[in-house]
């Protein structure tokens, strides 16, 4: 009996989910990852078709695991929400993060944020923006054909893909929702909750007073009603 022989089985790849790398330098970096992330997901909370990534790393080769990049926020149109250790773009139908944040910290070097700006360039960004808090600088890329194009006028710019708006002022940069308003740290997202809590708690204490005094001009009506019946006035024909 001649015995069939299988090919080799590929051995099973691992993409790693961290790259040892902290996801900040400082408080000031990790603050605006946070709050530009947080306030994405806000942004995007009733469309389940939109996913916001934070420090994720991005795979856009299957077999290459060396092919990568872990952008401080990045965000795909087309794919669903839910939690990932990283992003395989061969699991996600091949779409890759078409808006890409990077904040830049004193230990980033130019040729690491070269390398960046090439690799999100081959492998599909369509809006790339680095901001530099400690500057107050703010460059932003667009995609053209093949490459990326500086955006010369980055205050006041809106981006396409997103709807939201940067304004540069002389101690940092504003991002503002689509309908206007501002995105707020989570400390500021907290104080706002906290003064329309209170708002509301006011209006419902005004609300209630003017129920009570109410009330009470009623009571006294009725007890002036029952003072003339007793006296035998015909309340009736009053």
């Amino acid at each position: 009996m001649v015995q069939q022989l299988t090919p080799e089985t590929a051995p099973n790849i691992i993409y790693p989910d961290s790259d040892g790398q902290p996801m900040a330098d400082n408080t000031k970096q990790f603050r605006w990852i946070v709050t530009i992330k947080e306030n994405l997901e806000i942004l995007f909370a009733s469309r389940d078709d939109v996913f916001v990534g934070g420090n994720l790393l991005w795979y856009p080769v299957q077999g290459s695991i060396k092919t990568r990049q872990a952008p401080d926020v990045m965000v795909v149109f087309g794919r669903p929400k839910g939690d990932r250790g990283s992003y395989k773009q061969w699991d996600e139908n091949n779409i890759p993060p078409q808006v890409v944040f990077e904040i830049l910290s004193p230990g980033n070097r130019t040729q690491e944020m070269i390398n960046k700006s090439l690799f999100y360039q081959r492998y599909g960004v369509e809006e790339y923006y680095v901001y530099d808090p400690d500057t107050l600088e703010l460059s932003g890329f667009l995609r053209s054909q093949d490459s990326f194009a500086e955006i010369e006028e980055i205050d006041g710019w809106i981006s396409p893909r997103l709807g939201i708006r940067f304004q540069l002022t002389p101690d940092t940069l504003e991002i503002y929702y689509p309908d206007g308003r501002k995105f707020l740290t989570s400390v500021e997202l907290d104080q706002l909750r906290e003064q329309e809590y209170q708002r509301a708690e006011q209006e419902y204490q005004r609300a209630e007073q003017e129920c009570l005094e109410k009330e009470a001009a009623l009571q006294q009506y009725q007890d002036l009603l029952a003072k003339l019946q007793d006296k035998g006035v015909d309340i009736d024909n009053l």
